[in-house]
């Protein structure tokens, strides 16, 4: 039976743990996992990073350095390699979804596409207060810098859910990763918020089915990612479990994500996955 890990981060990463993804990988094998993803977050285009908001210190954690990147490739297959007899690796990124900076990515995904056989299509960033935002940075920073800009819950979801769906239908190449990333990232911060409505009202889940359809007629798989369980403010998967549901019911192919930034994090959540 397969037991597959498809969403995985590494001692590249510069928010991670540091913990080297040969002992993450030692540990999978020992908790039964048969299929192993390493995605890790591509470096961001410089003209990008221009244009975010955020601090020039905080921008730097997000994403592994240009010139690390043929040194991930390196060090990942090297793993693939040394452990094809106890565990499929699977080699690939977690790409941003960068709304006018296609171009960057599909040279990005046209370079380096050759060495992935895998990958993970997400989105980190939305328009902000002046400029682009981390959506997954801090509360605090997500308050002064995203819901300043909409004024309200609802608005940010709505905007959030327009941008998964053109990343959907985003023509990044033939090595665009066809698997979207924890698609209800925008719900990190929901507990934080006690004043406000943070759940989906109808319109938006309206939205949300809309796109499941159109990730199944796509032949798109989803990150069921566990991560969230586990962070302060959210305290569900993303997607939350309704979502997931309804996926399922819609025959999505459903991926666990670990979002494994650390060796702790290997398998974790994994149980809820498999009960739910």
């Amino acid at each position: 039976m397969k037991k597959w890990d498809g969403h995985t981060h590494t001692e590249f990463c510069p928010h991670g743990s540091g913990d080297g993804v040969e002992a993450m990988i030692e540990k999978a094998i020992t908790l039964g996992f048969t299929d192993y993803s390493i995605t890790e977050h591509p470096p961001m285009p410089v003209a990008f990073e221009a244009v975010i908001a955020n601090r020039v210190e905080d921008i730097a954690t997000a994403a592994i350095r240009w010139d690390q990147l043929d040194a991930y490739f390196q060090h990942a297959h090297a793993m693939k390699r040394k452990y094809k007899d106890q565990i499929r690796i699977h080699v690939g990124l977690e790409v941003d979804f960068l709304p006018g900076f296609e171009a960057d990515t599909r040279a990005l995904l046209k370079e380096y596409g050759s060495q992935m056989d895998d990958g993970v299509l997400s989105l980190h960033f939305m328009p902000g207060v002046d400029g682009w935002r981390f959506i997954d940075f801090s509360a605090e920073d997500f308050k002064t810098g995203i819901l300043a800009y909409y004024n309200d819950f609802e608005a940010i979801q709505k905007a959030y859910y327009a941008l998964i769906r053109e990343s959907l239908f985003a023509d990044l190449g033939p090595a665009k990763p066809m698997r979207l990333g924890h698609i209800s990232l925008c719900q990190k911060f929901q507990r934080f918020f006690l004043e406000e409505e943070t759940g989906m009202g109808s319109v938006v889940r309206q939205q949300v089915s809309d796109l499941l359809k159109d990730v199944k007629a796509n032949g798109y798989q989803l990150d069921w990612n566990t991560a969230g369980l586990y962070k302060e403010y959210c305290g569900e998967t993303y997607p939350s479990l309704d979502v997931i549901q309804e996926a399922r019911r819609l025959g999505i192919e459903l991926v666990y994500g670990s979002d494994a930034h650390s060796l702790a994090d290997v398998g974790r959540g994994y149980d809820y996955y498999e009960q739910n």
